[in-house]
C-alpha cells in the first residue's frame, strides 16, 4: 500500500519583520498576534524560482530519508499556481532536468492553492498505485511573492514563501485516507490574480472557511467511524491566525489538538499541512491525524492519516 514515507521542507532565511511594517499599513500590532498570526513572512531570493524552492525541498528530502536515491524516483507530481516563467513548459519538467531525476518518470503538476496538498497525497497515490510505480514526490512550491502587490495589506502581511517535498511509497510510516473533497466555483472572484497580482477578499475567504470546513471534517470523521477525541491532531491549512481559531472553536473537547504554527511562516499556501506534519507529527505519538486544506477556488480537502505500525 502507497503512503507518507518521510516529509522534508526548505524555507528562505530571508524574512519579512510583520511587526516593523505592520504600522506602515495603519494597523497595531495586535492586528498581527490576534488576527493573522504571521510575525515573519519568508521571502524567496529574487534570482530564485519556484523550481529552485522545489529542488531545495527535494534534496533534504533525499538527505534525510535512508535509502531513498534519486535514480530510485518513478514519479514526481509538484503542486503550484506559481510556476516557472509563465507556467509552460511544466514545472515538474524543470525540476526533472535541474535534479538529474531519471527520464522515464511522471512528471506533472497541478494547479491548486491550499487545498493541494490533500488532494495531491491522493493523486499521487492512486496514480502510483494504478501504474505500479514504486517512489514518488509530491512537492508543494507556491511562492506567492511574485503576485503580491508590497503595497496590499490584505495580502502582504500574510503570504511566506516555502516548499516542501513528501515520499510516497510501499511500507510507509502514515497510511492515507481516507478523504473527502469539496468544490464552489462560485467563489473564484474572493482570491484570484488580475493583472499578475493578487487581490483577495479576506472576510469572503474567512466566511468560506469558517462555514466549510469544520463540516467537512465531521464529515470525514463520520465516514472514518471516528469521534474528534479519537484524534490525536488537527494538521489544518495554517491560512491565518484567526481562521484556525475559528475552525477549532467548533470542535470544543479538542480545540487544543488544532495545531497553529503560522507565526514564523506566514501562510505558506500548499506547503502548510506538510510543514505541521514534518514539524509536529513525523516521530511524534500521534496514531490518528486529520488534515484539511482548503482556499482558492474555492476548494477544499480533508483526509485521515493513520501512523502505519505493521
Amino acid at each position: 500500500m502507497i503512503g507518507i514515507k518521510n516529509v522534508a521542507s526548505f524555507i528562505p532565511e530571508y524574512a519579512l519583520d510583520n511587526l516593523q511594517r505592520v504600522e506602515a499599513f495603519g494597523e497595531s500590532s495586535e492586528f498581527i498576534t490576534k488576527k493573522i498570526g504571521a510575525l515573519k513572512l519568508p521571502r524567496k531570493d529574487d534570482t530564485e524560482e519556484t523550481s529552485d524552492l522545489a529542488v531545495k525541498a527535494i534534496e533534504r528530502l533525499i538527505e534525510a530519508s535512508e535509502g531513498f536515491e534519486k535514480s530510485s524516483v518513478d514519479a514526481l507530481i509538484i503542486v503550484t499556481q506559481n510556476g516557472d516563467g509563465e507556467g509552460l513548459p511544466h514545472t515538474s519538467a524543470i525540476v526533472q532536468q535541474k535534479l538529474g531525476l531519471p527520464k522515464s518518470i511522471a512528471a506533472f503538476d497541478v494547479s491548486l492553492g491550499c487545498s493541494g496538498y490533500v488532494y495531491g497525497l491522493h493523486i499521487l497515490k492512486g496514480f502510483m498505485e494504478s501504474a505500479g510505480l514504486k517512489n514518488g514526490i509530491l512537492v508543494t512550491a507556491d511562492p506567492y511573492s511574485k503576485i503580491i502587490d508590497p503595497d496590499d495589506k490584505n495580502t502582504a502581511l500574510l503570504f511566506g514563501d516555502a516548499a516542501t517535498a513528501t515520499w510516497l511509497g510501499n511500507s510507509p510510516a502514515w497510511n492515507i485516507g481516507p478523504a473527502l473533497f469539496g468544490t464552489d466555483g462560485e467563489g473564484e472572484g474572493a482570491l484570484k490574480t488580475s493583472g499578475s497580482c493578487l487581490t483577495m477578499n479576506g472576510r469572503q475567504v474567512f466566511d468560506f472557511a469558517a462555514k466549510n470546513v469544520a463540516p467537512n471534517i465531521k464529515a470525514l470523521l463520520e465516514k472514518a467511524e471516528l469521534e474528534d477525541s479519537q484524534v490525536d491532531a488537527f494538521c489544518i491549512h495554517q491560512g491565518s491566525y484567526a481562521i484556525v481559531d475559528a475552525i477549532s472553536r467548533r470542535f470544543k473537547g479538542s480545540q487544543q489538538k488544532f495545531i497553529r504554527d503560522i507565526g514564523s511562516t506566514g501562510n505558506t499556501v500548499s506547503s502548510s499541512i506538510p510543514l505541521l506534519l514534518e514539524k509536529h507529527v513525523l516521530g511524534s505519538d500521534c496514531k490518528k491525524v486529520i488534515i484539511s486544506g482548503f482556499g482558492v477556488g474555492f476548494s477544499w480537502g480533508t483526509a485521515l492519516l493513520t501512523k502505519n505500525t505493521n
